[in-house]
């Protein structure tokens, strides 16, 4: 399948004065949420202030251009259709499928660029969280981490993890204040990890359907207890 459109971003395009030479020898792949593009959390990088020892390569990938029905059919970028606001969000379940083997084949092709899957962390925001979902736990090796924020699980009722990722290091983020996921969505999330024996870390924040500096604080430093 031909890959998705991404930006890259390489240890020497953050580190201080640009002066990192190592080659990236960890990656994190972060898909956006509804509307945006791979550029949303690009500016996030240099905030992480990663230390100099780490070489982390960030991959943000450009989800396609669909119409969306509960934006009245407005062609926008979308992991999937979303047909319905209802209690469990009744989405394109093709669409939703073919996200999930798309941010696979952006897995395999850091392993084929030297980059051992342990050492690979998939995260997602919003709607790009719940492809990060199914697509980390479903993965045939196993990876570094899953970050998911201000997301859901919306394939939680009938999805078998793969053994390979069944002690995956998770962690959940959310804003109390979010008009867009409520915030129940996430903490139904985590019960249904620990229902599936994972031990997700939680955390919320004071704030809406967006990222904030504390939290933007807090991943620096789990991204480090993962990639260090």
């Amino acid at each position: 399948m031909d890959l998705l459109p991404c930006i890259e971003v390489e240890p020497r395009d953050y580190s201080a004065a640009g002066l990192s030479e190592r080659e990236a020898d960890a990656a994190v792949i972060w898909l956006h949420g509804l509307g945006a593009s791979g550029h949303d959390f690009e500016p996030i990088v240099p905030q992480l202030h990663l230390p100099e020892k780490m070489a982390v390569r960030f991959v943000f990938p450009h989800a396609p251009n669909i119409p969306v029905t509960i934006n009245g059919g407005f062609v926008m970028p979308a992991w999937y259709d979303i047909l319905a606001l209802d209690v469990e969000r009744k989405i394109n379940e093709q669409q939703f499928h073919d996200s999930v083997k798309a941010t696979v084949a952006l897995i395999e092709r850091e392993l084929e660029r030297g980059i051992a899957s342990e050492r690979i962390v998939l995260a997602g925001f919003s709607q790009g969280g719940a492809i990060a979902y199914h697509a980390a736990l479903g993965y045939d090796k196993p990876l570094a981490g899953l970050m998911t924020l201000s997301t859901y699980f919306p394939s939680r009722h009938d999805f078998e993890p793969h053994p390979a990722n069944r002690q995956l290091p998770i962690h959940i983020y959310h804003g109390q204040y979010d008009p867009m996921v409520e915030e129940s969505r996430g903490r139904e999330a985590k019960a249904a990890l620990e229902s599936m024996g994972y031990q997700p870390e939680y955390k919320s924040y004071p704030m809406a359907h967006e990222v904030c500096l504390e939290q933007i604080n807090d991943i620096s430093a789990w991204l480090q207890a993962r990639l260090s």
